[in-house]
């Protein structure tokens, strides 16, 4: 970590807003700077001069911060986010890709910032034979699903859906799940995430 450099600059502005983005973060999931060093394999004292700006992080540090609340790094470095307001309007030729981490998903976002909003949603489509991997999956929040095209296999909770054109899936995510195209086609989907406090 390196000391914070003076303000002035768009990077100085985006670097002062990480320390009150994890203040924020912390306070609204009622986590003490304990509870988010043990979850984030930070110290107590790094989140603590963080949150004061008397320190930057460094990117493997924000990295861990960002895992620990299941958010993106961008959550914490998205300077538009700042004066972007409570209304976020994107037109379809500005959907920008969103980050998928699964091999053969391609994302378009289709709502506002990481740091003004609890829910985001993506216009997803995944490739023949291409989904979430083996391992079922947990963490907090929600998720919706509205099929466009093709199929969607999922596992929730031990039980087995089938979704096709126009099918609905709403499910927790602190259930254990997975999901896959078996079809031999590619799936697209409307995917609302609801993001945890």
């Amino acid at each position: 970590m390196t000391d914070l450099a003076p303000t002035g600059s768009p990077v100085d502005r985006i670097v002062g807003s990480i320390g009150p983005r994890l203040r924020e973060l912390r306070l609204q999931q009622s986590l003490s700077l304990q509870q988010l060093a043990e979850r984030a394999g930070v110290s107590a004292a790094a989140i603590h001069k963080i949150e004061r700006n008397g320190m930057v992080p460094t990117i493997t540090t924000l990295l861990k911060l960002a895992d620990a609340f299941d958010r993106p790094v961008g959550y914490f470095v998205d300077e538009e986010a700042d004066g972007a307001g409570p209304v976020a309007f994107t037109a379809a030729p500005q959907r920008g890709a969103a980050y998928t981490p699964h091999a053969g998903v391609e994302a378009q976002s289709i709502s506002g910032s990481y740091a003004r909003f609890f829910l985001d949603a993506e216009v997803t489509t995944v490739d023949a034979g291409a989904g979430s991997g083996p391992g079922l999956m947990q963490h907090q929040g929600e998720e919706l699903l509205f099929m466009l095209d093709g199929t969607l296999a999922f596992e929730v909770d031990g039980i087995d859906y089938r979704l096709g054109p126009g099918d609905a899936l709403h499910f927790r995510t602190d259930r254990p799940h997975r999901w896959e195209n078996l079809g031999t086609k590619l799936a697209r989907a409307l995917w609302v995430r609801l993001r945890p406090l």
